[in-house]
């Protein structure tokens, strides 16, 4: 039960990230700005999103933010901008809507384990 209450509360601060993805992308690209940039600052902006909601909300991190959790998620999401950027290149011969929401869909797995069980883990007690 409290894994399902972890992965509704992931999705609904997914929809939240996405939400400032695609209408920051689609703001910039509007504007002339290349695909590819846009793609970087939009899914930046989602992450920072992500990162304060998920600590504190979804898996609901203790304590300090300290540096080891930070890199941990800065390199999970990087990994999955990666992955997003090597889609949306891989797709750009389809509808860019289309290209735009399977690349972002093809990390959310990711970042939801590597969150769970990476960056945003809570050490478990040893019982004495």
């Amino acid at each position: 039960m409290r894994n399902l209450n972890k992965i509704m509360k992931f999705g609904i601060v997914g929809v939240l990230n996405t939400a400032i993805d695609m209408l920051l992308f689609f703001t910039l690209w509007s504007v002339g700005m290349p695909y590819l940039l846009a793609q970087v600052l939009s899914y930046s902006a989602g992450t920072l999103n992500s990162f304060v909601w998920n600590r504190s909300w979804t898996f609901k991190a203790s304590g300090q933010t300290n540096m080891e959790e930070i890199t941990k998620f800065i390199l999970l999401n990087t990994i999955a901008l990666c992955m997003s950027t090597f889609l949306l290149s891989l797709l750009s011969g389809q509808p860019l809507f289309v290209s735009k929401t399977i690349a972002t869909l093809s990390g959310l797995s990711v970042t939801f384990f590597g969150s769970r069980f990476w960056v945003f883990r809570q050490q478990r007690r040893k019982s004495i």
